[in-house]
C-alpha cells in the first residue's frame, strides 16, 4: 500500500471517529446531561454565583425526587429562567414555617448538615407565617439554601415535576470543588440530635 493511501485511509478513519465522538457528545447533552451555570445568591453557602455544574437529566426517569436534593428545574412562573433549588416537600406533606424553621408533617427538620444552625427561614407570599400548606400531586416544594435571598417555593408555589431538568450532579468549576454534588439529607426532630446522612447521586 503506497504512503499516500495509507495516509488516506487513515485519515477518514480518523474522521470516522472523530464524527463519532462528536455525535455521543451531542446525544450525551440533549440526552443525559447539561452544563448549567449558577447565576446569583439564592443557593449561598453551598453554589455560589458563577460556578458551573452538570446537571443528570436521566434520575429521575429511574426514581423519584427526594427531600434534600438540589435540583434544575424550570420557573413556574417564566420557563424561560432555570432555578437551582433544593427539594424540602415531596407530594402530599404538608409545609410549615414556625419560628424561622420548616416543619414537614408538623415536625422540624433539621438542615444543619448543609445550612448553619443559626439560619432562619423567612415566609413568602406562597407560604405566610403559621400557615400550612399541603404540596400537590405531582409537584415539590423548593427553597434556595440562602433563606433571607431566595425566590422558591415560598413565593411562587410547588414545583411541577414536569418543570424538573435534572438533578445537579458534578461541579466541573472551580477546580477546587471539582467533583460530585453532594445531595444531604434532613432527619426530623429536635434543632439538635439528629443522624443525618449525607449522599451522593
Amino acid at each position: 500500500m503506497s504512503l499516500t493511501k495509507s495516509l488516506t485511509v487513515f485519515l477518514l478513519e480518523f474522521l470516522e471517529t472523530a464524527a463519532l465522538a462528536l455525535l455521543f457528545f451531542a446525544l450525551m447533552y440533549l440526552v443525559a446531561f447539561q452544563p448549567h451555570q449558577v447565576k446569583g445568591n439564592s443557593m449561598l453557602p453551598n453554589f455560589i454565583d458563577g460556578e458551573y455544574l452538570l446537571t443528570n437529566k436521566l434520575t429521575y426517569r429511574f426514581g423519584e425526587p427526594q427531600q434534600g436534593d438540589v435540583v434544575i428545574f424550570k420557573a413556574p412562573d417564566n420557563p424561560e429562567y432555570e432555578y437551582i433549588k433544593r427539594i424540602i416537600g415531596l407530594p402530599g406533606d404538608s409545609i410549615k414555617l414556625d419560628q424561622g424553621k420548616f416543619l414537614i408533617n408538623q415536625k422540624p427538620i433539621d438542615e444543619s448538615v448543609y445550612l448553619p444552625i443559626t439560619t432562619q427561614t423567612r415566609p413568602g407570599n406562597y407560604l405566610r407565617a403559621g400557615k400550612e400548606v399541603i404540596v400537590p400531586p405531582n409537584t415539590y416544594f423548593v427553597s434556595g439554601d440562602n433563606r433571607s435571598n431566595s425566590s422558591d417555593s415560598r413565593d411562587f408555589g410547588p414545583v411541577p415535576v414536569k418543570n424538573i431538568v435534572g438533578k445537579a450532579w458534578f461541579m466541573y468549576w472551580p477546580p477546587a470543588k471539582l467533583g460530585l454534588v453532594h445531595h444531604d439529607r434532613y432527619s426530623f426532630g429536635p434543632a439538635s440530635g439528629f443522624n443525618v446522612s449525607p449522599t451522593t447521586p
